[in-house]
């Protein structure tokens, strides 16, 4: 569990039906495994209809609560609050950066596809924090020790107003990425840092962002109705291309997270049970 398995363009997307790992410890295991060491895994299969995401949570232990409820709806809105909430491209991203301690795992139910565009764009982040590191050091020391500003404010399941300062690239004792916090819509218009260190940062971030975009290291996918792409949200970066506007919602995601502590502990809890069963 400690090794990760990098991937870029290349990725093949790991499956496995839902129901499955609903009632089988095996598959259930094998999808956490395969969850913290590759990023991201699709589960297919699952019914067309809210919910699913909370009898996942059940699966595991208990989901995230944030300011946008235990699960909410990816559509497009009138008056939006959030840019997910509209048919615009979305950038690579974490999400809740803007959070002292960010949710681990991230959860996607797609209940509705729009036939064209939406197409969904991840990228290993720990894979692409390692090229840079090679490729710039300087670059990699400068986004793992710069503080950056991310705040957000609005009503949604409540109202909230959060702030918090988060390195782009979080690193252990090692040197190595452990977590990426990086969300340009939610990164603040402060940025409190000395004046002669602003352009080596903007460098040093268009460079990480660069190789975010290259057609070698992002991964792109089309999840249809049933579908629950399931991936980590410390590592993993997802974007979307953008779709037609309608009249009426032609693409409907459910989203939600967990924390990794939940996922460990049903990890190592499915082990017990699997080791004790063989």
């Amino acid at each position: 569990l400690s090794e990760c398995q990098y991937w870029g363009s290349d990725l093949q997307l790991p499956k496995i039906p839902f129901e499955e790992i609903m009632f089988n410890d095996e598959s259930a295991y094998k999808w956490l495994c395969t969850l913290k060491k590759v990023g991201i895994v699709l589960l297919t299969g699952a019914a067309t209809r809210q919910g699913e995401l909370i009898r996942l949570g059940h699966r595991i232990g208990l989901l995230h609560l944030t300011f946008y409820g235990p699960s909410w709806q990816v559509e497009d809105k009138a008056g939006a609050n959030n840019v997910a909430y509209t048919t615009g491209r979305l950038c690579f991203h974490t999400d809740y950066p803007v959070l002292q301690h960010p949710p681990g795992v991230q959860f996607l139910h797609c209940m509705k596809q729009t036939a064209a565009g939406g197409e969904s764009e991840v990228v290993d982040g720990f894979h692409v924090s390692n090229e840079l590191k090679k490729q710039n050091p300087e670059a990699y020391q400068i986004l793992s020790s710069t503080a950056v500003d991310y705040t957000d404010v609005g009503v949604d399941y409540c109202d909230f107003a959060v702030h918090c300062k988060q390195r782009i690239i979080d690193m252990d004792s090692r040197g190595q990425a452990i977590c990426i916090n990086y969300n340009n819509a939610t990164r603040d218009t402060v940025f409190d840092i000395p004046a002669e260190k602003v352009r080596p940062f903007y460098a040093a971030l268009k460079e990480f962002n660069d190789l975010l975009n290259s057609e070698e290291h992002k991964f792109t996918y089309k999840l249809k109705p049933g579908d629950i792409v399931t991936l980590d949200n410390w590592r993993v970066l997802h974007g979307r291309q953008s779709y037609p506007s309608c009249s009426e919602v032609t693409r409907q995601l459910e989203g939600a997270y967990a924390d990794w502590d939940v996922v460990m502990s049903r990890l190592w809890l499915l082990r017990k049970r699997v080791l004790n069963r063989d």
